[in-house]
């Protein structure tokens, strides 16, 4: 099974990711911080890939510790839980709508990071949440998981509809690039040979 489970522990954080590739978007995540631990539901739910989450932090000082370490761990788990990347599809896309937001992800599991991160949150706080923190979020996720990530958003006026749109759309680009090949269930999806 594709599966992994990571933990990191800093001297700010302590953090441990359980995944499965294979799942149902069964999801079990407490990072201490509400707003983040929805967007961690929505991640699992739309790429149907099971998560168990927790997270420590140090919140006295802000959540941004707990934000970023929790995407470097899933991006570390699923690295792992890919392995030699045999037979999955690597690419992945996704136009999301969610009422006023529209947002494009488009990703390749190609382990040369790279984050392009075209979306403007018009807040600086949904609810008690960081909106910068989104973006962190997806620079740790996409730096740790080998992950070309780009992210674009088309339309939006709400804050919390456009981290969402994002969040989802991200998450289906995610379940296709994961999902095995049926053509090709044994090749590695590159002409290196490699990933």
């Amino acid at each position: 099974m594709r599966t992994a489970k990571v933990t990191r522990k800093t001297a700010e954080t302590e953090i441990s990711v359980e995944i499965n590739l294979d799942g149902t978007g069964a999801y079990d995540n407490q990072t201490g911080v509400g707003f983040f631990d929805h967007m961690l539901d929505q991640l699992s739910r739309h790429s149907l890939i099971d998560f168990t989450i927790r997270a420590k932090g140090d919140y006295h000082i802000d959540d941004h510790h707990t934000v970023e370490d929790t995407g470097i761990a899933l991006g570390q788990a699923l690295v792992e839980a890919l392995g030699d990347k045999k037979g999955i599809n690597r690419y992945g896309e996704c136009h999301l709508p969610m009422d006023d937001a529209q947002v494009r992800a488009a990703l390749d599991l190609s382990a040369r990071p790279f984050l392009v991160w075209n979306v403007d949150l018009p807040t600086q706080k949904i609810g008690n949440f960081d909106t910068e923190l989104v973006r962190e979020f997806f620079q740790g996720f996409a730096t740790h998981g080998g992950i070309t990530l780009h992210v674009d958003q088309i339309h939006g006026v709400n804050s919390h509809h456009i981290a969402e749109a994002a969040f989802k759309a991200v998450a289906r680009a995610l379940r296709t690039a994961v999902e095995t090949d049926p053509r090709k269930a044994d090749a590695i999806p590159s002409t290196k040979g490699a990933l």
